[in-house]
């Protein structure tokens, strides 16, 4: 029986679940230090563009960047409506299966979810982007305070109204051929950016866009007008903040027809396999590619990047920071936390007769094959338009997709030893860690697999074709030597049955 819940009840139920999570967390004191450490680049993000030396000018990058605002205010928008939609309405506060026996109303689900937004480092990026672009383009300029405030109302806002739009989709998702309607949607609204794109009218449309009237109110001189810039922001926030429960609420009294499919589906019984090796690797072959997060993810992970360097044209050497991206995104996914996929089935596993170095290596097989499924389709959609590749740049692209997969799959499983986590990941908002370790996780992926991209970026305009495959060679024995050692750890009993125990909860 549906249980009313009012919107105070719903904020104080998720003050006691923010307490519960922060109450699980091992490492409180790393926990406080990360949030400290937010609060500081943020400021240092508002602050520091401003003082550089052309900063505020009335011409060169300040004033471009000036003028780019309004598109990258929508550019923003765009990435909040796909990344919560792919997420199926949010991240959780509380996994499914523990909050089933709670009274938790979908009114505190979707405040949760809002409220989890920012520990997200792709939201991160983009919002300390706008932020740093804006003291830039304005400099020391008395409207630059106003201004940034300005965009924070706007990153509060878009996030609530992309919430508002993907708890929507997602009851779109639940009712009859809700699943073909919401493919059909997107497939239509992709054909519409490709067709703009082509007929060079996609720049027109986003200057046309109402957010120029956002940029205005930040840079104007009249108080009266700002003010009704941030008022109209502010409401819109709140609008969109009271608005999102009632999706949320439809969507919770109706079943997830797309993780239902799955878990009701039939399969073909294959062939006997060939080795244990094969046995394995197609059961974990299945529990990924199976499984709704995981296909909504990397489906996401591989057409996104690549669209835009599609749409961008980016050549080939630009195009070698693309496979680090899609590859820590990927890890994301599941990768950073790779043995939970087996839950309580990692105990009946452990009595299989198969050496525990096989299970290890197969695990380790089906991640990397699923950061190249990813890397290799976002790859192909951007040499679409990147014309005919050099062989020294065709050669600095593979090798960073080979030294970017290794280099995850290593520290995917690095983690995934070093802390692992119970989590069913049936759910299509499931992460593989709690949110505040994930953005650990993804900082630290993204700066990593980042640097090698740039660092075969720069070599893909080197002549000589061996002079990417030498470097790569210390690359790749680094990352594998880290990934025998984490290996040999597995194979240790006493710590394999921390990792499954722990999974298995």
């Amino acid at each position: 029986m549906p249980i009313a819940v009012s919107s105070t009840r719903a904020l104080a139920d998720v003050g006691h679940l923010v307490r519960f999570r922060a109450g699980s967390l091992r490492r409180r004191r790393l926990s406080a230090g990360a949030m400290v450490g937010f609060v500081v680049v943020s400021l240092a993000v508002a602050v520091l563009p401003g003082l550089f030396p052309d900063a505020g000018a009335d011409d060169g990058w300040a004033l471009d960047l000036l003028l780019l605002l309004p598109t990258m205010l929508t550019g923003f928008l765009a990435l909040a409506i796909v990344s919560a939609t792919a997420s199926g309405g949010g991240r959780e506060l509380i996994a499914r299966d523990p909050g089933s026996i709670h009274p938790i109303s979908p009114t505190t689900d979707h405040l949760g979810a809002l409220l989890l937004v920012p520990l997200n480092i792709a939201w991160l990026l983009q919002a300390w982007t706008l932020v740093g672009v804006t003291s830039y383009a304005l400099g020391t300029d008395a409207a630059l305070p106003q201004a940034q405030l300005i965009v924070v109302l706007w990153l509060l806002a878009t996030t609530a109204v992309a919430q508002v739009v993907a708890w929507t989709i997602e009851v779109v998702r639940r009712v009859r051929h809700g699943i073909a309607w919401v493919r059909g949607i997107g497939v239509a609204l992709l054909g519409v950016a490709v067709a703009l794109h082509l007929t060079a009218n996609l720049v027109p449309v986003f200057d046309r866009l109402p957010t120029r009237w956002f940029v205005v109110g930040m840079v104007s001189d009249s108080a009266p007008r700002t003010a009704l810039t941030a008022v109209v922001l502010l409401v819109a926030f709140l609008a969109a903040t009271a608005l999102g429960a009632v999706p949320a609420h439809l969507a919770a009294h109706r079943p997830p027809r797309d993780e239902q499919d799955v878990e009701t589906g039939h399969y073909a019984a294959r062939g006997r396999p060939r080795s244990e090796l094969t046995a394995l690797v197609r059961t974990d072959r299945a529990s990924v590619w199976r499984a709704v997060p995981m296909r909504r993810g990397v489906a996401v992970l591989a057409l996104a990047p690549g669209l835009v360097a599609l749409a961008g044209g980016l050549p080939w050497e630009q195009l070698t920071i693309l496979p680090g991206l899609v590859g820590s995104g990927g890890a994301l996914l599941w990768g950073v936390n790779a043995w939970c996929l087996d839950g309580r089935g990692g105990l009946w596993r452990e009595s299989l007769p198969v050496p525990p170095g096989v299970v290890f290596d197969a695990r380790a097989y089906v991640l990397a094959e699923f950061l190249l499924v990813a890397s290799l389709v976002t790859v192909a959609l951007g040499a679409v338009r990147a014309g005919v590749p050099s062989v020294a740049e065709l050669t600095a692209l593979l090798c960073t997709v080979v030294v970017v997969t290794v280099q995850v799959v290593a520290a995917g499983l690095r983690w995934s030893e070093q802390r692992p986590f119970a989590v069913d990941l049936r759910s299509a908002r499931a992460t593989p860690a709690p949110p505040v370790v994930m953005v650990g996780y993804s900082a630290r992926l993204a700066l990593s697999t980042t640097l090698t991209g740039l660092t075969f970026s720069v070599l893909a305009r080197v002549p000589e074709w061996q002079v990417s495959v030498l470097v790569a060679v210390p690359f790749l024995a680094w990352s594998t030597a880290r990934l025998l050692r984490t290996r040999r750890l597995w194979v240790d009993p006493v710590a394999r049955a921390r990792v499954v125990t722990a999974v298995a909860v």
